[in-house]
Formats: C-alpha cells, sequence, structure tokens
C-alpha cells in the first residue's frame, strides 16, 4: 500500500501554539486558543465503519487542534442534513442522494470533503438464482433496505443502465436485515452496501452473485456537508475539524488493528474485533481512489458529481437540475497539510 500517513498535522499545531504560549510568559493565559465546539451530524449510530473518529477521540486529537466534538447519531442521511439546516450541528456526514434533494428543495449548501469516494452498494442474489444481468430480474422480487434508502436509489441507477425501470420488477422493502428474505428466498435479490453484504456471508449466506454499482456510477458514498452560512463565517473550525479526520483517516488506513480495539468499546456493534478489522479494512478501501492518490484524502471529483445529478434527474429522483459543481469546493481540502 501506498505510504500516505504524515506526522500528525494536529500534533504540530498544537506544539506549535504551546511554544507561543511559553514564550509570552505571564501573557500565556490571553493568547492560548480558545476551545471551540463542533458538531458532526451522522447518518449512523455509533458504528465501527467511522472508527477513526473514535481513535481520534482516544487518541485527543480533537483537544490538540482545540475541539470540542460531538457525534450526533442519525437514521439515514436525510436526517443528518437536516440536523444541519436546522443548525443542530455544523457538519453532516451524509450520502450525496440527500445533498441533491435537499438543495432541490432550495437549500444553501456545500460539499467540502469526500469522505467515501468508491460507491459502496451492490446488488446481491444467490448463485442458484441464475441471476447473471438486470434483465434476469424482470418480473421478480427485489429487496431493498426501504424506499428512503441509498439501496432503492442505486437499484434505480442499475434498472436505468440496462434500460429498464421500477415497474419491470416488484420491489420489497424489507428494512436493514435484507440478506434474511433473500436466504429465505422470498426475494431473487437484494440491493445492499459491501459491508451489509460481508455481515451476510458471515452468517452463512452462501455463494453469489454480485454486480457492484460504483462499475455503471460511482457515486461517492458519504461526503461532508455544511451550509453555506457555516462555510462563511466558521471556516477555521472547518478546516481543524477535517484535519484532524483526514489525519485519523491516513493512521487508520496504517493502524487497522488499533481502531479495531477501539470499536469495542466506541462502536455500538463493535463487540467482536475480528469483525471490526474487517470493516474497518473495507472501508479504508473505499477511502481511496486514483483520485485521492493524486490530490490527497477528501478530494471531490466535481465532473462525476455532476454526472451524478445528470442520472438522478435522468431517473425523476430529482425535478430539477440543482447544479451540484457550483456547491462542491476542494478549497479546504487544499488547505490540509
Amino acid at each position: 500500500m501506498k505510504k500516505i500517513m504524515k506526522k500528525l498535522s494536529t500534533a504540530a499545531i498544537f506544539a506549535a501554539l504551546t511554544l507561543t504560549a511559553i514564550g509570552c510568559g505571564n501573557n500565556s493565559t490571553a493568547n492560548e486558543q480558545e476551545v471551540e465546539k463542533i458538531k458532526m451530524a451522522s447518518w449512523s449510530q455509533a458504528i465501527t465503519e467511522q472508527s477513526n473518529l473514535y481513535l481520534a477521540e482516544e487518541k485527543g486529537w480533537f483537544e490538540e487542534a482545540y475541539l470540542d466534538f460531538e457525534y450526533i447519531p442519525g437514521a439515514g442521511g436525510g436526517e443528518a442534513v437536516r440536523n444541519i439546516i436546522a443548525g443542530n450541528a455544523d457538519i453532516a456526514f451524509a450520502n450525496v442522494e440527500a445533498v441533491l434533494l435537499a438543495m432541490e428543495q432550495g437549500e444553501e449548501l456545500r460539499i467540502i470533503y469526500n469522505i467515501y469516494p468508491e460507491n459502496v452498494f451492490n446488488l446481491v442474489s444467490l448463485k442458484e438464482s441464475n441471476i447473471n444481468s438486470m434483465e434476469d430480474l424482470r418480473g421478480k422480487d427485489v429487496g431493498v433496505y426501504s424506499r428512503a434508502s441509498g439501496t432503492y436509489q442505486n437499484l434505480l441507477v442499475l434498472l436505468h443502465q440496462a434500460g429498464m425501470t421500477e415497474e419491470d420488477i416488484n420491489i420489497v422493502e424489507a428494512g436493514v436485515l435484507n440478506f434474511g428474505p433473500l436466504m429465505n428466498n422470498q426475494v431473487v435479490a437484494t440491493a445492499a452496501t459491501d459491508t451489509g453484504l460481508f455481515d451476510a456471508q458471515n452468517n452463512e449466506l452462501g455463494e453469489v452473485n454480485v454486480i457492484e454499482v460504483k462499475e455503471v456510477l460511482n457515486t461517492p458514498a458519504d461526503v461532508f456537508v455544511v451550509t453555506e452560512k457555516v462555510f462563511q463565517e466558521k471556516r477555521d473550525l472547518l478546516i481543524r475539524f477535517l484535519q484532524v479526520y483526514r489525519d485519523s483517516v491516513a493512521y487508520t488506513i496504517e493502524n487497522p488493528e488499533e481502531a479495531a480495539e477501539v470499536a469495542v468499546t466506541a462502536a455500538i456493534d463493535g463487540q467482536d474485533e475480528a469483525r471490526n478489522l474487517e470493516i474497518i479494512n473495507i472501508r479504508n478501501q473505499t477511502s481511496m481512489n486514483a483520485d485521492t492518490d493524486e490530490h490527497g484524502l477528501g478530494w471531490l471529483n466535481v465532473d462525476i458529481l455532476k454526472e451524478v445529478e445528470e442520472t438522478y434527474y435522468d431517473l425523476g429522483l430529482l425535478s430539477q437540475r440543482v447544479n451540484i459543481h457550483e456547491i462542491t469546493t476542494n478549497e479546504l481540502v487544499e488547505e490540509l497539510e
């Protein structure tokens, strides 16, 4: 693996500020940087996939960057975005689809960091069902988490690429445990994520055929998004947060075992350390691609986001174009060390 870990910049910031304070003698208190609160609204509870954040907390990297970090759990990217719109959080950890839908409602947002540049969604069927293409699904039952989830939206992308619509299949909302209906032959295929597939395979799913959505449309799985107001008024706060986040991802890529250990007590699904390690390694891979190799972790490919918007408009998931490229910026990523 290409080594991308550099000396943590947050530590350097802390050291520099400490030396400044010492040099000022009795005036050090006046020159100390004030600790600022930053609230991150997530699409989920505190799960293993986000172990780099718990590792950053464990090691005190937020404190070194003068940040008081708060994780606000949620149930889906839409809720995470609503939390920043309502002012309940500064930054949202959310899927691109949720951002597009909020923009369609007239919300002023900024996408500032590419958390997972690789699309993590897929369509899974049991090998015995002989589902080798989307055409094989015509007239059959196909599972999704729900119609409000990325599983549904990414299933539509696959259908669209095959010249089909949801009218050509029967969509079954199976809930987050949608591999159960697949294993019980209640559906012939189910839309899921890479980590969902991993867990199912560890629970005797059996041999499967997998169609990966990224081969059709490589939508970033998650991004950091803020309101335009926060982007304009809290730039320094956001840069310090993104620096800690990126440093923690880089560290986790190099030290996944350490992150897996921290997740045992920090993540609601982290009791199995061996599983933690597998999930973390999967997410480490989705944090990197050719763009991040060239520009660094977090880099946003505007052309891909424009393609995603156009696809969702063609699918009818958007009633109008929202010009996502105009609110996507690498300005803050470019300031990271």
